[in-house]
């Protein structure tokens, strides 16, 4: 089949990838505008781009989908099947119905759990443990569409959303290439979701990673693992903002408010909170410098229990 590729990040890379290695045409890419990325804030190709260019498919980067020459574009382009992977904006319904078989989606999350721009933060952050990938058609309504397959991968306590978000997008790329020739066989057989049971996984904003050390311990670790790499979870101290880079959660409970470091043996910071068991912080980075081992930060930092982590 003739396929129209619409992705952005990294995510979207290995399904890019599958597709252009399986027996099916790839006739064009539309990834969003070139933009400053990276701490030089230099103006890079997504990594979307720089696949399809590294394959010489045909690249298209409208800075708004609702614009004739987009519809224009695909048309020429002439595709069977619209694929879809994390391209960042809403497609209009007007697109949805240019390919002959209309578009498909590969969404990071076991639909009708978590629709929306956040679907593996929000789980790791929420502390399930199972996510996965959904193949669904792509409808007006956001992530609503009829469900083609799905696979499952647990999430340990302790991993970070974006070694989640790695595993799930291989794993997606190969559900879609099962997808497409199940479509192109005519055998292809679309579930409803259960709208009463959908949940929504909101944008991730940098606001949400202060803590909060009233929470449990395994809340505030939850968003820690869950706000990694960006936007990172953070904290207070001395006036310092420091960045939780990593953390575990350890046993035991004290009568001390929340956020006060209660132990720092053995080169880890040990705080109090609002629940059941101590935030462990394993490695920290403060502003404007390199992350390091809770010991190396402790080594130049003297830091005696009963100091008081702050929300400011």
């Amino acid at each position: 089949m003739r396929v129209v590729f619409l992705g952005t990040p990294q995510f979207a890379v290995p399904s890019l990838e599958y597709l252009i290695r399986s027996p099916h045409q790839v006739v064009g890419v539309i990834t969003q505008p070139d933009r400053p990325r990276g701490r030089g804030h230099k103006v890079t190709d997504s990594p979307v781009k720089a696949t399809a260019l590294a394959h010489a498919l045909p690249v298209f980067q409208p800075g708004r989908l609702r614009d004739s020459d987009v519809a224009d574009t695909l048309t020429k382009w002439a595709p069977d099947l619209g694929v879809v992977a994390a391209y960042g904006k809403i497609i209009p319904e007007s697109l949805l119905s240019l390919p002959r078989l209309g578009m498909i989606n590969v969404h990071a999350s076991l639909l009708p759990r978590y629709r929306g721009a956040a679907p593996v933060q929000r789980a790791v952050i929420d502390g399930v443990p199972e996510t996965g990938i959904t193949i669904m058609r792509m409808v007006a309504a956001l992530d609503a569409g009829g469900m083609f397959a799905k696979v499952t991968r647990p999430i340990g306590p302790d991993e970070t959303s974006d070694v989640v978000e790695r595993d799930l997008a291989d794993l997606g790329a190969a559900l879609l290439i099962d997808v497409i020739e199940d479509l192109a066989a005519g055998r292809a057989i679309e579930e409803p979701q259960d709208d009463g049971s959908s949940t929504y996984a909101s944008k991730i904003t940098k606001e949400e990673g202060l803590v909060d050390w009233a929470l449990p311990a395994v809340a505030i670790h939850n968003r820690v693992r869950g706000l990694y790499p960006w936007p990172h979870a953070f904290t207070y101290l001395g006036g310092e903002r420091l960045i939780l880079m990593r953390t575990h959660v350890g046993p035991g409970t004290t009568p001390d408010a929340p956020g006060t470091i209660v132990d720092v043996t053995g080169g880890l910071l040990q705080v109090a909170t609002g629940g059941l068991g101590r935030l462990v912080i394993d490695e920290v980075q403060p502003e404007g410098r390199r992350a390091m081992k809770a010991r190396e930060y402790l080594a130049g930092h003297p830091i005696q229990p009963g100091v008081q982590f702050s929300g400011r």
